[in-house]
């Protein structure tokens, strides 16, 4: 088959949904399918385009088997509505004629977030006459509408018709938890259009490894010491002030140390935090090399998820089947009926702490440090929940299944057309 990606993160960007798209896109490439990805100029998460893509309005490279089209972006640190809307615009014109520059496409994979990008989508989709298949890693507008990322009316009314727009032209809808499955269902998307394909972890590329002789705990002065970590984005609905203010209930235990590893400016005012409250049990540090990752989260003892409370309860961090794959326990203070928290209780691999007290999440670091044995024991179960639900094997079955039943029916349609020229012309 040739597959169309069209996602506006890809690698080399190092969190996110990029991680998942590239491996999604190489997977496809080593079953021997054709795998083109239409995307922007890297950018994320520091908002800035890579050096080495600066100036560019299109480029095209091969990585792994795959083609890679890139378009510019208009993309900015100060994240108001205006230069959120450039940024869709500007990705979404360019990059719909950068598709249209290579070969014809037998179904096209659309990752949302962004809504705009369901426009050119659909007009390629009818240029073609290919399926879509629409990936939802985010419900927009619900989810920033929710956290008060998007007040403004216009834009709400906009992103609403967008998002209806999205569902109707897409010919499937992939989804990455039953919550997402119950947010379509509410507003009227047909069932037989979704279909309940998680995110997944490469299992044999994020393993247990040791923490003895650990590089990442060398390098930090974290050896002998009880690794609280959190590692990903840092945003609206991620509370790391409140895991600053759970350290300074845990001075008392020298031997704990809260990790946080994100973008640099989100940072910052982690650090002044820090300073405030005179803390030393807390090492603040900037994005790793991606190849670095199974080290640094086996230099844990614990993996941090937080959310705030009035987060959105379909929200599904990414992380989660990644410190599952690690081997190590989770800590989540997250809103007790969400997606996440159904995920942790389901895997057996983390314990669940109400969201946004510090001195809850304190109290169970503390419970945690008393009883090692049971932190191996939830690492060990998350560890095997991981390779028999979130294995990236079995999600590639499942996009590859999925494209195959919707690529045939157009396949067999045009071999009868064929046929039917073939009929006329011999007349």
């Amino acid at each position: 088959m040739r597959i169309l990606i069209y996602s506006y993160n890809y690698h080399p960007e190092p969190i996110g949904i990029a991680p998942l798209m590239t491996e999604l896109a190489e997977g496809l490439v080593k079953r021997g399918h054709q795998v083109r990805v239409i995307t922007a100029m890297p950018w994320y998460p520091n908002s800035a385009i890579f050096p080495p893509y600066e100036g560019k309005l299109y480029c095209t490279e091969t990585h792994k088997g795959v083609k890679i089209q890139r378009c510019y972006v208009r993309i900015t640190k100060n994240r108001n509505l205006i230069n959120r809307g450039l940024f869709e615009l500007s990705f979404m014109v360019l990059s719909f004629f950068q598709a249209l520059r290579g070969w014809r496409p037998d179904v096209i994979l659309l990752t949302v977030p962004g809504l705009p990008v369901g426009i050119p989508a659909a007009l390629l989709g009818a240029l073609y006459r290919c399926p879509v298949v629409l990936n939802l890693q985010d419900i927009l507008p619900d989810a920033a509408i929710h956290v008060g990322l998007l007040t403004n009316k216009i834009a709400i009314y906009i992103f609403t018709a967008l998002e209806k727009f999205n569902y109707r032209i897409a010919t499937k809808i992939s989804v990455i938890s039953e919550g997402f499955t119950e947010n379509l269902l509410e507003k009227g998307v047909n069932p037989d259009k979704i279909v309940l394909i998680p995110n997944w972890v490469d299992v044999h590329f994020i393993q247990p490894l040791p923490r003895e002789d650990n590089q990442f705990r060398r390098d930090h002065g974290l050896e002998d010491k009880f690794v609280v970590l959190y590692a990903g984005n840092i945003a609206l609905t991620q509370p790391l002030n409140k895991v600053i203010d759970a350290a300074g209930f845990l001075t008392d235990l020298p031997d704990v140390v809260f990790v946080i590893v994100g973008e640099e400016d989100a940072l910052q005012p982690l650090r002044q935090r820090c300073r405030q409250k005179q803390l030393d049990n807390v090492r603040l540090l900037t994005f790793q090399p991606r190849e670095q990752l199974p080290e640094m989260l086996a230099a844990a003892n614990v993996g941090l998820v937080v959310q705030k409370k009035n987060v959105i309860s379909f929200n599904m961090p990414s992380k989660i089947q990644v410190l599952l794959a690690s081997g190590r326990a989770i800590l989540a203070a997250v809103p007790s009926k969400g997606t996440a928290a159904m995920a942790i209780r389901a895997s057996g691999g983390g314990i669940l702490i109400p969201p946004d007290d510090p001195r809850a999440l304190a109290e169970a670091v503390k419970l945690l440090h008393a009883h090692p044995e049971e932190v191996e024991r939830l690492g060990e179960r998350g560890r095997r929940h991981a390779i028999s639900t979130y294995a990236f094997q079995h999600a590639l079955d499942r996009y590859e299944m999925l494209f195959k039943k919707l690529v045939q029916p157009q396949q067999t349609l045009a071999a009868v057309g064929h046929q039917a020229e073939g009929v006329r012309s011999e007349k």
